[in-house]
Formats: C-alpha cells, sequence, structure tokens
C-alpha cells in the first residue's frame, strides 16, 4: 500500500481535530423544512416520459418522487427514508411510511446547514448518514430519526478545504461519491480537475489523491489512498460475495466519437492503479503521455462502456423481488453524452458475474434519449430499496423512479 502523502496527513490530522463531537456549521441557509410538491403538472409530466421506457418483461417503472436535481441516492438502514444528493446546495429526504412504494413526502434535510455541491451520500450500517461535498465530509448520526427536524447537528468527518488542496477546487469533477466499505471504513472518490491534466501538474494530483479512491476510518483519521490512476469516479460498490471494490470511471473527452470507452473496474485490494492519465479509457492511450512509459502493472477495465455515456452510480443486487438470474448482478447507470455528435447513453446497463470469472453485460431500462437524439431523462444513480425493488434518480427529469418485477406490492 501506498505512503500516505504530508498532504494528506494534514488533511488528517485537521479532521482529528474537529471530528470529535463538533457540529458543523457554515452560513444561514433556508431554516424550514419545505415539502416538495409531489403532484401536479409536474409530476404528471415525468409520468408521462416513463411510458417511454424499456424494460425485460414483467418488470415496471414508476414515479417514486418528484426530487430538483436528483443524483446520488442513500437507502436508509432501516427503510424508512431515502437520502438524496444534488450538485446544487441540498440534500433531500424521502419518506414512505405507508409502504405503498411511492414517496409520501419530499423535504429538505438539515435545511440550517449550508452545503456545497453535497452530491455523494451514503449510510453506514448502524444509521449515519455520511454527507460528501465539494471539499468536506460531514456525518449525520441517527439521519432516519431526525430528518423531520430542522436543527440536525452534523459533527466534521473531513473539514472544509482538506478533502482535497485548495488550489485543486474545481467545479469540473467535484461531484463526489462515497460508499462505508465492509471494513467500516469510508471510501470517497474524488476526480481530478482536468480532461488530461498537465503533465508538470499530474505528480501532485496523484500525491494528494486527486483522481483515486481513498479510504478513511469514520472519524476521518487513517486517510490512505485506496486506487490510483482514475479519471473521475461517481460510482462504486463491494461485492457481497468477496468484499471487492467495483467502480465506474467517465472517460477522457475530445478524442472522438467512439475512443475512448467508458469502465467498469474491480479493484482487487489497496494500491493498484488503473491507467489514467496515460490511458484515456481501456487501452487508449492519451497524446499528452504518449511518449511517457505507463507504470507497470496496470490494472484495465473488466468491461469497456460504450464510449462517452457517462457511467455514473452503480450497485449490486442483493435482493430477492427480481429473478434469480439478477441475483449479485451489478446495476449500472449511463447518464447519457454531453458532447458526442450522436448522444449515446441515459440508460441502466446490467452486468452478469460469471463463476468462470467472465461478465456479460446488456441494457436493462432505455428510453430516455428519444430517437431525435433528445433527452427525456437523465439517470445518475441506482440504489435497492429493503423490498428488492431499485430507485433511480435522474437530475435532468429532478426525479426518483422505482423499478419493480411482478407484484410491486408484495
Amino acid at each position: 500500500m501506498k505512503h500516505v502523502t504530508a498532504a494528506l496527513l494534514l488533511g488528517a490530522t485537521l479532521c482529528m481535530a474537529t471530528a470529535s463531537g463538533r457540529a458543523a456549521s457554515n452560513g444561514t441557509p433556508p431554516s424550514a423544512l419545505q415539502p416538495v410538491p409531489q403532484t401536479g403538472p409536474r409530476a404528471d409530466s415525468i409520468r408521462k416520459r416513463l411510458q417511454h421506457i424499456t424494460l425485460p418483461p414483467g418488470f415496471a417503472i414508476s414515479l417514486y418522487a418528484v426530487v430538483p436535481g436528483a443524483r446520488a441516492l442513500a437507502v436508509g438502514p432501516h427503510g424508512s427514508l431515502t437520502f438524496v444528493g444534488t450538485r446544487t446546495n441540498s440534500v433531500y429526504a424521502l419518506a414512505d411510511r405507508t409502504r405503498a412504494g411511492v414517496a409520501d413526502s419530499v423535504t429538505l434535510f438539515a435545511p440550517k446547514i449550508s452545503k456545497k455541491l453535497p452530491n455523494g451520500v451514503c449510510f453506514s450500517d448502524d444509521g449515519v448518514l455520511y454527507s460528501v461535498e465539494q471539499n468536506r465530509v460531514l456525518a449525520y448520526p441517527a439521519a432516519e430519526s431526525s430528518a423531520e427536524r430542522s436543527d440536525v447537528a452534523p459533527t466534521v468527518v473531513v473539514p472544509q478545504g482538506a478533502l482535497v488542496p485548495a488550489r485543486f477546487e474545481s467545479l469540473n469533477h467535484s461531484a463526489r461519491y462515497c460508499r462505508v466499505g465492509p471494513d467500516g471504513k469510508l471510501y470517497i472518490a474524488i476526480g481530478q480537475p482536468y480532461n488530461v491534466p498537465p503533465p508538470a501538474v499530474w505528480p501532485m494530483l496523484r500525491a494528494a489523491g486527486l483522481g483515486a479512491i481513498v479510504r478513511m476510518n469514520r472519524d476521518g483519521t487513517g486517510r490512505e489512498i485506496y486506487a490510483y490512476g482514475i479519471r473521475n469516479s461517481v460510482g462504486l460498490d463491494f461485492n457481497p460475495i468477496d468484499k471487492t471494490l467495483w467502480f465506474t470511471d467517465n472517460q477522457v473527452d475530445g478524442m472522438g466519437d467512439d475512443i475512448p470507452p467508458g469502465e467498469l473496474n474491480h479493484a482487487t485490494g489497496p494500491g493498484e492503479d488503473f491507467g489514467f492519465p496515460f490511458y484515456g479509457g481501456g487501452h487508449t492511450r492519451t497524446e499528452a503521455y504518449f511518449q511517457q512509459s505507463p507504470p507497470p502493472g496496470l490494472v484495465f477495465p473488466t468491461v469497456e462502456e460504450a464510449a462517452h455515456a457517462a457511467d455514473l452510480g452503480m450497485s449490486f443486487y442483493v435482493g430477492d423481488m427480481f429473478p434469480p438470474a439478477y441475483r449479485g448482478a451489478i446495476f449500472s447507470v449511463q447518464h447519457g453524452s454531453w458532447n458526442r455528435s450522436v448522444r449515446v447513453g441515459a440508460r441502466i446497463m446490467v452486468t452478469f458475474l460469471h463463476s468462470d470469472g467472465s461478465v456479460t453485460q446488456r441494457p436493462f431500462a432505455e428510453g430516455w434519449l428519444d430517437p431525435n437524439g433528445r433527452y427525456l431523462g437523465r439517470p445518475v444513480d441506482v440504489q435497492e430499496l429493503h423490498d428488492g425493488s431499485l430507485l433511480v434518480s435522474d437530475d435532468f427529469a429532478g426525479a426518483v423512479y422505482r423499478i419493480t418485477y411482478g407484484d410491486p406490492t408484495r
């Protein structure tokens, strides 16, 4: 495992000084738990768009909640609430108290806490909600039971300005993603701030953990770089069988419509290098690093995805609502291309891991990209509810959907 850099040690020291029970306080945002309307023309329009979505036989999709800018999803371990991160200044709490398969309320979570790009949300088994912002990490103990209060008091895991060096803070690739691993540590994907970084800058980015997945103790101590050579991962999960880490990665823009591919990667242990910026995606070399020799022992993607489809959230399926073939499969989201001459993506893929080590992948839910190349929605994340159904977020439509199989009320 690589040694922690001085910059990371400084960040960890700052975390230790502030994480022990101190509440976060940053400004004065709206104080009321404002409900988001769940009926009316907007909800009707979203439901109409869902008529265009195709799924395998027996599956159905419905509107679960209207949620402005919905991105990363975190389903509470007690099953009472789901939390939704955004790229604005809001985190939302979704409640389905009647277990009707649709949210009966959507409210701002912790509205008195000022937030900046709180995209990443994830839960520990004991009910702590972690919120990873652009350059800060907060922890909300007992989030499910405190969500209806306006005076929620989180603790600071990583203080403002200590997740990445201030000089590299950028709106480019700053939507973080997180998971609490089977080892009880907090894993955070940190995108790097360039399309392809200048060679003179790359060593500093690498040392600081940009373009990487970092892990730390849940109080912010013990921070280290777990996986190197990543451009911008916005989706990760752990295989429930062998506990290894899988993650998506968005690859280099501006190389043409059909290269480089996006990636679904498999990390089998700490310290592995996944090739960026020497490779722009898959086995495609970047021009800026073409004359340089790549580091030895690079790990190439397990699945090469469609070029520029923007692979984001992913989740292993462990439920029993879907047919048995889906148990242990990976559901992953393609947000959709933004600068490809012919758009691609805006769909959910399913990847099956076979006992012989091979994988197969195919589209699972499609139709958010219409035949004229217009987006009806752009899915972001996919997470499993406790009943085995899937929630899918969509920041373009401002919605969370629910995918079911068979009788959705069982």
